[in-house]
């Protein structure tokens, strides 16, 4: 069958992603550290001794600079103790247990994140990872709770069903972008939608709906359908983290050691390069679609055999727009990503201890989130600031005199 030839041309877009993508990790390290900057300072002038020591700023300034630092720093010593270390926490692990929430709320980033970025080393938007852990998460579930089985082979097919919904989900926005040419952010956009009220749809229907219950929530999972928990009862981190691991090893292989993330890579340089190598563009752009679907999948395995443990309207919660940020952090890099997961697990972990020992708004966190996408898609912008430009072109100029 001929490619169309929209899967083939290369939309600015892709330019777009190689400019991010292609950025160095000390940029994206910057960007991380100006937009906590930026959120501290937001903290600050949102905090109500700093807006009282404004009043008489000039008659004693030191005030306002002391309760301006204290405002942002013990917003941000509080999100610490509430993700990483937490003195004088009791437990199995000590100080170190509200680490095991991070991890917990980290997995089903780090997988969706691997999801989109794996398409966007494709070339491809996957904005759909929000649809296709709804479409996981809703199997995976149904297996969970309606099918009766013993527990190695339950919670195998409830994993296994949850990473075919996701690649399916995926795939088929795959097919139509390679057989039509209609443009994948917009399928996947509408496929989140469609997931969404379905899934609502179905839990309204006997098959889903627990009994005597009126409220959308399904009949918790047999406890032989669950992860089984990897650091004691106290904590909520599940097997779900280390399958995670196991994605990110999976996925860097794929990209890094196979010849199908050869081709992958090969069409999100140069789709019409690659296609004149003979690589079969169609093709590849199913597989990686479905590939992406999959690893989002199983994070809605995550929610429902992990974390929350039944299926509900909001088993994607924001994952997977969060994925997106992620991935963009992680610079569409398996490692990155999985350590950008980390990062905002750990904003999400910590956010709540934040709020109640500061009483600084949970919002905070997505400011802080947003701004991190702002700086890494704007790379020049971050360079300014830092004065990373003027040293480039001195450097240059340096050499060029040299040269003279």
């Amino acid at each position: 069958m001929p490619v169309n030839s929209q899967a083939v041309s290369k939309p600015e877009s892709t330019d777009v992603l190689k400019k991010i993508f292609t950025g160095s990790a000390l940029v994206s390290v910057l960007s991380v550290f100006l937009a906590l900057v930026v959120g501290g300072l937001l903290i600050a002038a949102t905090d109500k001794d700093v807006a009282s020591t404004a009043g008489y700023f000039f008659a004693r300034p030191t005030d306002f600079l002391s309760a301006f630092w204290s405002a942002a720093t013990n917003s941000y010593v509080a999100l610490f103790q509430g993700a990483v270390f937490a003195p004088g926490v009791s437990g199995p692990l000590g100080p170190f247990g509200p680490f095991m929430e991070t991890l917990t709320i980290a997995t089903p980033l780090i997988t969706s994140g691997l999801g989109v970025a794996l398409a966007f080393r494709a070339g491809l938007f996957n904005i759909g990872a929000q649809g296709q852990i709804i479409v996981s998460g809703t199997l995976a579930a149904y297996l969970g709770f309606a099918w009766h089985l013993p527990i190695v082979l339950h919670l195998l097919l409830v994993v296994v069903a949850g990473i075919l919904g996701g690649a399916a989900w995926g795939g088929l926005v795959g097919y139509l972008k390679a057989r039509t040419g209609a443009h994948e952010v917009i399928l996947t956009i509408m496929f989140n939608y469609v997931a969404l009220f379905a899934l609502r749809w179905l839990l309204t229907t006997p098959a889903f709906l627990r009994p005597g219950e009126s409220n959308p929530i399904t009949p918790r999972l047999d406890d032989s359908a669950l992860y089984p928990l990897i650091a004691g009862g106290q904590y909520r981190l599940h097997l779900g983290f280390i399958v995670a691991i196991g994605a990110t090893v999976l996925v860097w292989w794929l990209l890094n050691r196979s010849t199908l993330g050869f081709e992958f890579r090969a069409i999100g340089a140069n789709p019409k390069a690659a296609l004149t190598a003979g690589v079969n563009v169609s093709r590849a752009t199913i597989l990686v679609m479905a590939i992406a679907g999959g690893l989002a999948g199983l994070s809605g395995v995550a929610q429902v055999a992990g974390t929350e443990k039944v299926l509900t309207d909001g088993v994607a919660a924001s994952y997977g727009f969060d994925a997106i940020t992620v991935a963009l952090l992680g610079r569409s890099t398996p490692w990155g990503t999985f350590f950008a997961g980390l990062l905002f697990g750990a904003f999400r972990a910590g956010a709540v201890q934040m709020q109640i020992q500061t009483g600084t708004p949970i919002d905070i966190v997505l400011v802080v989130q947003s701004l991190i996408v702002l700086f890494i898609a704007a790379p020049p912008l971050v360079k300014a600031v830092f004065g990373m430009n003027r040293k480039k072109k001195a450097a240059a100029s340096t050499v060029a005199g040299g040269a003279a």
